[in-house]
């Protein structure tokens, strides 16, 4: 297939970059001008670099054509950001995303749309753990309610307008590439903490449980969904398995062999308590489930790190 992946340059769209490549796939990368990307791409003879402007018509257009599958990847806020500039948030994601959605109905031949929700913010505070995606959903932040808006826009153009998609709910992600400045990812955070000798913050107590997905866990799951034609269209992608922040903590000091300080700060209010995500779906209908433990994906993460 011709894929595009809009946010490629990012984490999670670089490690995506790489895995379709490496499937035979042919793979043209969006983003923004002078992004560095978080890491190499391995098959670069196989991948195009057009940059643009995601709020852009013309510049989508031009990404878009002649693919088969675009992978959205792009999102203008962070969780903990999204609430400061809600019109920001629904003006940038969700409209833009509208446009997108526009020039996909207009291609021919069909394309497919893969849209990278937010397993950890679309739920808000659960009811019930580990969380199915027949889960009520009440974000209590902007980033997950565009996230949602985006995913209700898309069964919308499917019915409509016969648009193909499938929804990847991911969990919280971390593994090679992913930037220490980027605001987001505790495993990347602490470690980087680590190696700067400095204190980590922490909000609360310490006792949010999240679920941790690896990265390499993550791309194995865009293939399969990319692949897969059942009736499904939304997934939770998981370790299934939560994890404080303590506890990560702690195991990112066993990995390092070193201690970090602590800096308590007073718990935030767009934190849930708990987010377990059940992925039952994902291994039933997709034969997918995640191979590599907290404990091998945070020393992968570590070595990374050290050779950077």
């Amino acid at each position: 297939m011709k894929c595009v992946v809009l946010g490629g340059a990012g984490f999670l769209g670089s490690h995506l970059t790489d895995t379709l490549a490496a499937a035979g796939h042919e793979v043209r990368v969006f983003d923004r001008p002078n992004v560095t990307q978080a890491k190499a791409v391995a098959q670069s003879h196989v991948v195009e670099w057009v940059e643009g402007d995601f709020l852009n018509k013309k510049d989508l257009a031009a990404a878009l054509a002649g693919c088969d599958v675009v992978y959205h990847l792009v999102s203008t806020t962070l969780p903990k950001t999204s609430n400061d500039n809600r019109l920001y948030d629904l003006e940038t994601n969700v409209a833009g995303t509208l446009t997108l959605l526009d020039l996909v109905r207009a291609c021919r031949p069909p394309m497919k749309v893969i849209f990278v929700s937010s397993g950890g913010t679309v739920y808000g505070i659960p009811r019930e753990v580990p969380i199915k995606e027949t889960h009520p959903t009440d974000p209590i932040c902007a980033y997950g309610i565009g996230k949602l808006a985006i995913e209700k826009y898309l069964h919308l153009y499917h019915v409509l307008d016969g648009i193909e998609y499938r929804v990847l709910r991911l969990a919280n992600p971390y593994g090679e590439g992913q930037r220490t400045t980027a605001g987001q990812g505790v495993v990347t955070t602490c470690f980087d903490k680590v190696l700067r000798g400095e204190p980590i913050e922490i909000w609360g107590d310490g006792r949010v449980v999240r679920d941790y997905l690896y990265v390499g866990d993550a791309m194995e799951a865009f293939l399969k969904v990319t692949a897969y034609t059942g009736a499904h269209r939304v997934f939770n992608i998981g370790s299934g398995e939560g994890q404080s922040v303590l506890e990560v903590l702690e195991a990112v000091e066993a990995v390092a062999g070193r201690r970090l300080a602590r800096r308590v700060l007073p718990g935030r209010d767009f934190d849930v308590p708990t987010n377990v995500l059940d992925i039952s779906r994902a291994r039933e209908h997709l034969g997918w489930q995640p191979r590599t433990s907290l404990r091998r994906g945070l020393e992968q993460t570590f070595t990374w790190l050290l050779a950077h």
